[in-house]
């Protein structure tokens, strides 16, 4: 009599990932495929030979279970709790090249969150990331952190890092677009990324400068990095400007709405109006065509309306907190999928250009595309943009 043995593909350890498990249960005669063990390698998920011990449940406590039925009855909603990550790993070295508002900001949250041993602070203008990295490590002091900072003028200072973050290049001044920006932060680009190529070959590149999909675009080809560890911050950001516009029209809290923008980072995104939850119910449940509609265009504006009002800068802080939510990603704090600007190669029927996607993202960047169920029309607008990166990254 033939015994079935249970297979364990690449796909059960997404699904762990996930799930925020932190290993994989084998069972007796268990086979394991060559890309599973890969796939667990790289999510530094355990494969734990069975049977395993199992905790025992805990008898329930019957006024805690007669709370909890009650206030099942209640009307007022409560939001879920975010899913729980599994015990966050700690990077080793995090570079961050240009010590303007987004990089100064960056470095600050990441220092004060202990969320790497070092990082090296990089900026052209002398003085500037030396006198940063001195104020970050006084303040130590008082956050506790064990994090190092030093800063430097020269990029090959983040030699051998995990993840490199560029924010450097210019920013846009007023009336000024993204696509304005294309000639003159080119150079830069091409020119830190051979840079990173020579001193970090094994990095994780995140690139915030702006246009920010052509220059992911730009940074791939001058570090001949694998597509999985080359991407942008640029969904995260326009994602949360989308949360805060519909929780301000709904009148709800920002934890009560769940929405995510792809597409390009511009006029091109695409607000994912279909999957927006407020409250864990469609959106136009809450506001009616005209207010959504009044959402969408604020997100769309937002950072040019920064630009206006701040008139020598863009928006610094929001962009911080969106990198920083990309890194958590990646180093396990937080989990399930994250919009972020990667090269498809065939998902949502696209090829070959860097557009903001949902991913999911492990310590060595890239794991996988989340491919959500969207409407034909959000559909076209993401196949829209996709072809305007394309018209203008020349491929």
């Amino acid at each position: 009599m033939s015994v079935s043995r249970r297979v364990i593909g690449s796909e059960q350890v997404v699904r762990a990932s996930r799930g925020g498990r932190r290993f994989i249960e084998v069972p007796p005669g268990g086979i394991v495929t060559v890309q599973a063990r890969e796939t667990a390698a790289r999510m530094d998920i355990a494969l734990r030979d069975g049977p395993l011990d199992r905790p025992q449940t805990p008898a329930a406590d019957g006024a805690a279970a007669l709370y909890r039925v009650l206030y099942r009855r209640s009307p007022k909603w409560m939001p879920p709790k975010p899913p729980a990550g599994r015990s966050p790993t700690r990077f080793r070295r995090l570079a961050v090249i240009g010590a303007g508002g987004v990089g100064g900001n960056l470095a600050q949250l990441a220092a004060a969150r202990d969320m790497s041993g070092e990082i090296v602070i990089v900026d052209v203008v002398p003085g500037l990331a030396d006198s940063m990295a001195l104020d970050l490590n006084h303040s130590a002091g008082a956050t506790r952190s064990k994090c190092l900072v030093s800063g430097s003028v020269d990029a090959s200072a983040a030699a051998d890092a995990d993840v490199v973050v560029v924010t450097a290049g210019r920013a846009r001044s007023p009336g000024m677009s993204r696509a304005d920006l294309l000639a003159v932060n080119r150079r830069t680009i091409r020119a830190l990324g051979e840079k990173i190529r020579a001193a970090s070959p094994n990095a994780v590149v995140i690139v915030v400068s702006n246009p920010l999909d052509e220059m992911t675009a730009e940074m791939l080809w001058s570090t001949e990095f694998p597509r999985e560890r080359v991407m942008g911050m640029a969904g995260t950001l326009d994602s949360a400007r989308f949360r805060t516009e519909l929780a301000r029209a709904a009148r709800v809290g920002i934890d009560e709405v769940e929405a995510m923008v792809v597409g390009s980072h511009g006029e091109e995104m695409t607000p994912l109006i279909s999957l927006a939850r407020i409250r864990g119910l469609p959106a136009d449940r809450f506001l009616d065509g005209g207010e959504i509609a009044g959402c969408v265009e604020r997100t769309v504006s937002a950072g040019a309306r920064v630009v206006a009002l701040r008139r020598t800068a863009s928006a610094s802080i929001a962009p911080a907190h969106a990198i920083l939510e990309l890194l958590e990603h990646m180093r396990g704090a937080r989990v399930g999928p994250v919009p972020a600007t990667v090269r498809l190669a065939g998902e949502y029927g696209i090829e070959g250009v860097p557009l903001g996607v949902p991913c999911l993202l492990g310590p060595n960047g890239l794991i996988e595309i989340a491919e959500l169920s969207i409407d034909a029309s959000e559909r076209a607008k993401l196949l829209n943009a996709a072809e305007a990166v394309r018209a203008r990254i020349g491929n």
